[in-house]
């Protein structure tokens, strides 16, 4: 497994995924050392790169990323795996089909799912508009996820959408790539922010129609340049 670790394939998916994380860290993303970030290996069923366990999002480098597989083992790395992103990100990398999971309990996306809709309003802000017709809502919290039931039980309720909103817990963001996941992250949370900031107001809320909704989030999904472009600005501010 440590020639599969090093090669230069998953060299760059070990630094693609760090500066996911740290690119997080200075956003405002991460909580503690809780949450992760974790991509599948391509060809290598039922194994994925993990950030470990205990490490700040902003310490994060190329070679403190693990290597597990489906059932929690470290198969390379220098760190520990922190059990219950084994429980989630393995289920959704295998039950929902999944390439790149993120998962966090960031602030705006976060307060959204303690209310009765439970997640955005994809008919609001131009930011919440890009994901109109992919979310998912799992209202059901059960606490940490501390054993595999929990974890297939999120993938799930998560299904085909790209992100799912966990009530009374935080999100997840799946892509098919890792600088598209980060941009969807990213926006989701300013869309999110935007609509509790307008809700705050006090003053009665003007979504436009589903029809535009559905519009722009096509637009945005026929051309995602500017996601690769974003994350390489990243990449070259955070080194």
């Amino acid at each position: 497994m440590n020639e599969i670790f090093h090669s230069p394939a998953v060299a760059a998916l070990r630094a693609d995924l760090s500066l996911a994380l740290r690119a997080a860290a200075l956003h405002g993303l991460g909580e503690g050392v809780c949450n992760h970030f974790s991509v599948a290996l391509p060809g290598q069923e039922g194994l994925f790169l993990l950030n470990p366990r205990g490490l700040m999002w902003d310490e994060v480098g190329p070679d403190d990323v693990v290597l597990v597989d489906a059932l929690g083992n470290k198969l390379a790395g220098r760190h520990e795996v922190e059990p219950t992103a084994m429980f989630i990100h393995a289920a959704i990398h295998r039950i929902a089909g999944k390439h790149c999971v993120l998962h966090t309990h960031m602030p705006y996306a976060t307060a959204l799912t303690l209310t009765d809709a439970r997640a955005l309003d994809t008919t609001l802000s131009q930011n919440a508009m890009r994901f109109h017709g992919r979310l998912a809502i799992d209202e059901h919290y059960n606490g940490l996820a501390l054993d595999s039931s929990e974890g297939e039980r999120i993938a799930r309720a998560m299904g085909a959408a790209d992100i799912a909103f966990l009530g009374n817990h935080g999100v997840v963001v799946c892509a098919e790539r890792i600088d598209y996941a980060y941009d969807d992250l990213y926006f989701l949370e300013r869309a999110c922010a935007a609509q509790v900031l307008a809700q705050s107001s006090g003053r009665p809320l003007a979504p436009s129609t589903a029809g535009m909704a559905a519009k722009v989030a096509a637009q945005i999904q026929s051309e995602r340049l500017q996601s690769t472009l974003f994350f390489e600005a990243l990449r070259r501010r955070l080194g």
